[in-house]
């Protein structure tokens, strides 16, 4: 019976010396039982930098330039611009609209051929994506997809590579151009699909 009591005791003396081992650096220490480790990997970001909320309400713009209606994400920053040209904003966020004489549609071939050249020369770090057509309710539009360089922040120094989506509409002599805009990485297909069909011209 003294054998079976006595057992517990070099196992405990073990690891009191290991850890003390361990504290003066020996490399024979024995490692500590699995169950002292309690440090597990961070948890993966669950909402990336940008996300707009599925819970996201959205409120009607009404443009009267541009003779159109939109559906803009409620709370968002508007700043009016004397061209006429309107964008709201939220942190990362961004929507631009921009109204202008048009004599015709946009095609994929202009948009690559004109749009495309003065983007590169405007955007930091401009990288095209693909120019396709797609239909909205509102229409077909030019959709251009790119990404470049937000403007540097001046509290961290740093840009954000944002993702850009450009729609060109036109209607009765007027071209409308979406771009919406966000981190790379961001999910916000939704929110900017909510917006692109809920365009109605007045």
């Amino acid at each position: 019976m003294r054998l079976t009591h006595a057992l517990p005791l070099p196992v405990i003396s073990l690891v009191v010396v290991g850890s003390a081992l361990a504290g003066c650096g020996s490399t024979h220490a024995p490692a500590p039982p699995a169950a002292v480790t309690t440090t597990a990997p961070a948890p993966a970001e669950s909402n990336p930098a940008g996300d707009i909320p599925d819970n996201q309400a959205y409120v009607t713009y009404r443009s009267g330039a541009g003779g159109f209606s939109l559906k803009v994400p409620e709370g968002w920053s508007r700043t009016d611009a004397a061209n006429g040209d309107v964008t709201f904003t939220d942190k990362l966020n961004r929507i631009a609209m921009h109204t202008a004489t048009a004599a015709a549609p946009a095609t994929v071939q202009s948009v690559n051929a004109d749009v495309v050249p003065e983007l590169r020369g405007q955007v930091p770090g401009f990288a095209a994506g693909k120019t396709t057509t797609v239909a909205r309710p509102a229409g077909n539009a030019v959709l251009l997809t790119y990404r470049g360089n937000a403007p540097v922040n001046p509290v961290t120094g740093k840009a954000v590579r944002d993702s850009f989506e450009r729609y060109a509409f036109f209607h009765a002599g007027h071209q409308t151009v979406l771009t919406l805009s966000g981190p790379v990485g961001a999910d916000d297909v939704d929110p900017w699909r909510t917006v692109t069909d809920s365009l109605r011209w007045q």
